[in-house]
């Protein structure tokens, strides 16, 4: 890989960690069109990830930084005795439902019945593996068009009943309760699963339809995926690590690795901002169009080479590479 693609990868990246788009069905959509190998690249994704969590911490710098002030008060509160939770303050509430939403990932390593062992995270990738694979990545495609019209038919409907309520132009609630965090934890982990199934889209949707404000609701599920985004990037660093002392080495200098961090940063930074923008516009339609148009055009081209046995922007037998969700 060389730095140009590097940089081409990183700007994939970035805009579709944030976006509510997908970045792994991106990433693996671009590596197939480019013939880009990615398993001997584990370091780059793990790159791109460090890249996308510096982003997302330097937009939300002064809301971390007001977490972490009112998680040591809480602790403090908690060991004088003087904690009650329907007391808490906007912040401190705010801290308790990222703490509950992150719950719900546990699952991903839970064995599921009658598979032997299998855990969710096993059998996505095993799915990364299968032939099937850029199929699936169609169809998860397709789920997150359903699932972000869904949200912007739920949040008319918040708007409706708010503004006939209260006379207010700004919708939902702004504070979040337990079942919120939860079914927004659940959205997160299940996007986890499935390549092609955005998890900013999955998690402002299930806001949305939970009755939140929007804003809130995509606050909350960026800040939500800071920790996400980290293990993600933990749990590939091990595997880079395995890998060094395998068969697979580094296959790219470190100014291609530097470059498509970078970019993936700057980029990233600018996706946020232009989704929040969006959203405030009640523009977010226009990434349900999108990806239900990708979805099908994936399904269309995986159809045909399955037929065809050979990649259809190469010509070389089919050979899908992977990237981590």
């Amino acid at each position: 890989m060389n730095i140009l693609e590097a940089i081409i990868l990183g700007v994939v990246q970035g805009l579709t960690e944030f976006l509510p788009v997908s970045s792994s069905g991106h990433l693996t959509i671009f590596q197939h069109i480019m013939g880009i190998d990615m398993e001997g690249n584990l370091f780059f994704n793990v790159m791109l990830h460090v890249g996308t969590l510096v982003s997302v911490c330097v937009v939300y710098r002064k809301l971390i930084f007001r977490l972490i002030k009112s998680f040591f008060i809480m602790l403090k509160d908690i060991f004088t005795g003087n904690f009650h939770w329907s007391k808490t303050d906007g912040d401190t509430n705010f801290l308790l439902m990222i703490i509950i939403g992150l719950v719900p990932l546990f699952l991903l390593f839970a064995p599921i019945p009658g598979t032997n062992g299998l855990s969710p995270k096993d059998l996505a990738e095993i799915w990364q593996g299968n032939t099937g694979y850029f199929i699936i990545i169609g169809f998860s495609l397709l789920a997150t068009s359903i699932m972000l019209w869904v949200g912007v038919k739920a949040m008319e409907n918040t708007t409706k009943k708010y503004s006939a309520r209260t006379g207010s132009e700004t919708p939902g609630r702004r504070r979040m309760k337990i079942l919120d965090a939860v079914c927004v934890g659940l959205g997160q982990a299940f996007a986890a699963i499935f390549p092609g199934l955005s998890r900013s889209g999955t998690t402002l949707a299930m806001g949305e339809l939970r009755g939140l404000n929007k804003q809130v609701a995509l606050d909350y599920a960026f800040v939500l995926g800071i920790p996400s985004i980290l293990a993600a990037a933990l749990l590939e660093g091990i595997d880079a690590f395995k890998a060094q002392g395998t068969q697979d080495t580094l296959q790219l200098s470190p100014a291609a690795m530097i470059a498509g961090m970078i970019t993936a940063m700057i980029v990233g930074f600018f996706a946020i901002m232009l989704f929040k923008w969006m959203l405030a516009k009640d523009r977010t339609n226009i990434f349900a169009a999108y990806t239900a148009v990708l979805g099908i055009a994936i399904i269309i081209i995986s159809i045909i080479e399955l037929k065809s046995g050979k990649n259809l922007f190469s010509g070389e037998p089919l050979t899908y590479f992977t990237a981590n969700p």
